[in-house]
């Protein structure tokens, strides 16, 4: 089955489920000034100190505000710090902007700030964000409008740590179970939340940076993507962000009363290797495998070209980002050619050497795998699919035991130190995410050397001189190979004006949606 015949086959399967699911839902709106979102899952903490999932981030933002905003090319700007110096590589210190008030009524000031940081390196909070913290000595208040934060050893990534998404200030003294009731200074407020059915927030008509236009938010847990489709097109529900599949998408977007806004998305898909297992061990068996894949073809009929070919980790308009010297193009021929230049010949029937893939039950993922599969084996590759529920996946890659796998960097590879995460020599698991076991002394010294120039506009030539070298040397030794970068598909419906997504797939873009 080529690549096309197998898109089309699962288009067919989600055709038929999703008419047949057209009479599943009777839920009607409520109140008209009310915006209903649906949600995949709920969001599993609202204490931005805590919740590190995708929901929790992604609500977050708009209930708290962060020290420093991303802009398009992810560098740092100012939003509740309006400034910061560091008169020494241990010492940052933040200017905060006057006036911020939490929605309580409450001033937010530096010793809010200070608490924030300090909950999470104390000891006070259990919570995996204490790992992005680690350099982080203790933070201090010297005044009400100075937040001082020192240092135990130089840290160029304290800045993305502390940014929207990531990062969020609440009051002091807020407590373990502050994720039930939380209280920040954002755009929205918040007003309820049930476990697996909803979160309520609604206007800050206070907000520093001027209040939304949407008066109340009704995001609703609807995780399954037909039912999501059913309901935006009754109206019952006003809109989805990257929730629906692709056929969906396309089945919806001639609705007269939806409305698809399509942009580029900063996420990556990639395939990584374990660089200690058998061939994977040979430098020229990952780059054969790289000339083997048609990713354009996939990008294709598989995601109907809403996606963009990604050569490295970082999103393409990343300011560290750049083009690799070595980039491959799908060339069967040359990887057999790099195969035989390797010791793997052909045999009889054509194999070279055998393979395995582990996956997860994703439908999306399981295509994947079997159009590799049908690719890989014209350069003499057998490939072996192990599918398994997603813990057993997960736990499967985290503990090395695999060959291949495919999965998607979100929001961590937003910060150039994904390549010290993803392939540090340090940063096996558990204390990383190299989960190929990938080592290179070189690439060591050169991670080292960014991680200890600073910031800030006079270091950003120096540093991205570094992560160039960085990525052309991942590039040439291919421990991972990017795929491509899924682009942001959010279907609302007509009655919502001025809807902008953004890269990170955050959902910023409801401070500024207007209700017709």
């Amino acid at each position: 089955m080529n690549v096309c015949a197998a898109w089309r086959s699962l288009r067919i399967v989600s055709a038929l489920v999703f008419v047949s699911g057209l009479t599943a839902c009777q839920q009607s709106r409520q109140d008209a000034s009310t915006v209903v979102m649906t949600l995949d899952n709920s969001p599993t903490n609202l204490d931005p100190r805590v919740g590190t999932d995708a929901m929790s981030e992604r609500i977050g933002g708009l209930l708290f505000d962060a020290l420093v905003q991303k802009d398009e090319h992810f560098r740092m700007q100012p939003w509740l710090a309006t400034s910061w110096t560091q008169p020494d590589p241990l010492t940052w210190i933040f200017h905060l902007r006057p006036g911020v008030r939490f929605t309580n009524g409450q001033p937010l000031t530096a010793e809010d700030v200070a608490f924030t940081i300090n909950s999470l390196v104390d000891g006070s909070l259990l919570t995996s964000k204490a790992g992005a913290f680690t350099n982080v000595l203790h933070a201090e208040a010297p005044d009400p409008a100075t937040a001082v934060i020192h240092m135990r050893r130089p840290d160029a990534s304290l800045l993305f740590n502390l940014s929207d998404g990531l990062f969020g200030v609440v009051p002091r003294g807020s407590g373990k179970d502050f994720g039930r009731h939380p209280i920040g200074s954002g755009p929205y407020r918040f007003l309820s939340a049930t476990q697996d059915k909803d979160v309520l927030v609604e206007r800050n008509p206070e907000y520093w940076a001027g209040p939304p236009h949407l008066q109340r938010i009704d995001f609703q847990v609807v995780p399954d993507a037909v039912t999501v489709a059913l309901e935006l097109e009754k109206g019952s529900a006003d809109i989805a962000s990257n929730q629906l599949t692709l056929d969906m998408v396309h089945a919806l977007e001639h609705r007269p009363n939806l409305v698809t806004e399509t942009a580029p998305g900063s996420p990556v898909m990639y395939l990584n290797f374990n660089v200690t297992r058998g061939p994977l061990s040979h430098v020229r068996v990952r780059q054969a495998i790289a000339c083997a894949i048609d990713r354009r073809a996939i990008v294709h009929a598989v995601w109907r070209d809403q996606a963009q070919l990604a050569e490295t980790l970082l999103p393409a308009s990343h300011w560290a980002a750049g083009s690799p010297e070595l980039l491959y193009a799908y060339d069967p021929g040359r990887a057999r050619a790099l195969l035989d230049a390797d010791g793997f010949p052909p045999d009889a029937h054509g194999v070279r050497l055998h393979l395995e893939m582990k996956i997860s039950t994703d439908e999306t993922t399981r295509l994947l795998a079997e159009i590799l599969q049908q690719q890989m084996r014209d350069a003499g590759i057998v490939l072996s699919l192990r599918s398994s529920e997603f813990g057993t996946f997960y736990s499967d890659v985290t503990a090395g035991r695999f060959e291949m796998y495919a999965l998607r960097w979100i929001g961590s590879n937003e910060d150039p130190d994904i390549f010290h995460y993803a392939f540090g020599s340090d940063r096996m698991p558990p204390k990383g995410g190299n989960r190929g076991h990938y080592a290179n002394p070189r690439l060591d010294q050169l991670l080292a050397a960014a991680a200890n120039t600073l910031p800030g506009p006079a270091a950003e030539a120096s540093r991205r001189q570094i992560f160039l070298e960085v990525q052309q040397t991942l590039s040439a030794e291919l421990p991972a190979l990017p795929l491509w970068y899924p682009k942001n598909e959010i279907v609302h419906t007509a009655r919502l004006v001025n809807i902008t997504p953004r890269m990170d797939g955050s959902f910023a873009f409801l401070r500024e949606a207007i209700l017709r």
